[in-house]
């Protein structure tokens, strides 16, 4: 479970976040949308502790969590096998916790859930961009935690690739029943993987509900949103 109540952010003299309250459940997806700059990768960062709010809290049910990030973030020195049990070599609370035969196991077992299997010797840099990413999935995943956060998941990828992605997120969901959040700005991501939609503008939560709600809402900034309309109550950070 993720609570985030009252949450208040500033940057310098901009107000990033006003008094932001929402909560996930465990196995349910929230994503969070607006126009470039209305706060949402800041939200992630607060609840994965990287920011710390002026004001408010967050709660986490469970602290074993996983931060996926917009781009793979892969390390090109090591091979896929060592980019996956990275946590479980480095983190304090995991080393010696596997023998090397478990560690070997666990990395099969991720690599298979997101659909990949054979590639532990190859290099980041031999791999497609949607191959990357999905590995980025399998090292988010090899503590199996209970909440993950993705910042923009299918960014840079062509429709199949992230349709592909779109897939393996709602098996992740399935496979751990984790709390998820997902920040993005497409579509298909939302009404595909999304249980709830909450919209950011001006620092403020401006609508919520559910997907198909959102597609079906008379509401002037879901209407801007959906439709990609260029004219509409919400400006981008650039001022269009």
């Amino acid at each position: 479970m993720i609570e985030v109540q009252n949450i208040f952010k500033k940057f310098d003299d901009k107000e990033v976040l006003k008094d932001i309250t929402f909560k996930v459940e465990k196995g349910e997806t929230l994503a969070i949308v607006g126009v470039s700059g209305s706060g949402k990768s800041t939200i992630l960062k607060i609840i994965s502790g990287l920011l710390k709010p002026d004001s408010g809290q967050v709660i986490l049910g469970d602290k074993n969590f996983a931060m996926l990030f917009q781009y793979s973030a892969l390390f090109d020195s090591l091979n896929i096998a060592d980019n996956i049990s990275f946590a479980l070599d480095e983190r304090e609370d995991l080393k010696g916790k596997y023998t090397k035969a478990q560690i070997k196991e666990i990395i099969k077992e991720k690599l298979n859930i997101v659909g990949l299997s054979g590639i532990e010797n190859k290099y980041p840099n031999e791999l497609s961009g949607g191959m990357q990413k999905r590995v980025s999935f399998a090292r988010g995943i090899v503590t199996d935690p209970k909440i993950i956060l993705y910042d923009e998941p299918t960014a840079g990828l062509d429709p199949i690739s992230s349709t592909v992605i779109e897939d393996y997120m709602t098996v992740l969901k399935k496979e751990l029943n984790a709390a998820s959040i997902v920040v993005t700005h497409q579509m298909s991501t939302i009404t595909r993987t999304a249980d709830k939609v909450i919209m950011l503008y001006n620092g403020h939560i401006v609508w919520n509900g559910t997907p198909n709600e959102m597609l079906k809402a008379d509401n002037e900034y879901t209407k801007q949103f959906v439709e990609a309309q260029k004219d509409g109550p919400m400006r981008t950070s650039a001022g269009i």
